[in-house]
């Protein structure tokens, strides 16, 4: 064998590994850091690029955040608590914040994590159209740095539970 088909090899290699590596991460993360449902809603990407995904905003609990004392540039640290997803003050890099969410009917409102996720989707997925009371919900995985990552999408109807069979 040659010497430029060893080098070859060995990028190639080297390559491989690296993929495999990152791969292997996310699955580590996903079986073993905390998972949770999330309420969310899903926005039309403004993108010049759109593609078949979603971009889903995440609601957090945040029970210190107050929208007029608050500038929305409070670092903050992702935990899950009772089952739900909740943000608390860090004084870490973090890059994540959260800011005001959407009101709901009964005027109550919730903070809204400012990451937007992507949930990529397959090109013949049929995701539907919600109807009156349906809401959307994301299962994440919560790693130890950045943003959730989001597995598979729900819809809720009173306490009525359908995961999207997106495959």
């Amino acid at each position: 064998m040659n010497s430029f088909l060893k080098k070859a090899l060995i990028v190639t290699l080297l390559h491989v590994a690296l993929v495999l590596s990152v791969g292997g991460k996310l699955l580590y993360d996903r079986m073993t850091r905390p998972r949770v449902w999330v309420r969310t809603v899903s926005v039309d990407p403004d993108a010049l690029i759109r593609g078949r995904y979603l971009t889903l905003n995440l609601e957090v609990n945040a029970p210190w955040f107050d929208e007029k004392n608050d500038s929305g540039q409070n670092q903050v640290q992702l935990s899950v608590v009772d089952g739900q997803l909740v943000a608390t003050k860090t004084d870490a890099n973090t890059e994540l914040t959260v800011s005001r969410g959407w009101r709901f009917r009964n005027n109550s409102e919730k903070a809204i994590l400012n990451s937007q996720l992507a949930f990529f989707i397959p090109e013949h997925a049929d995701i539907g159209i919600r109807r009156t009371g349906e809401e959307l919900w994301a299962e994440v995985t919560i790693p130890r740095k950045g943003p959730p990552r989001p597995i598979q999408l729900a819809i809720k109807n009173g306490s009525e539970w359908k995961p999207l069979d997106l495959k």
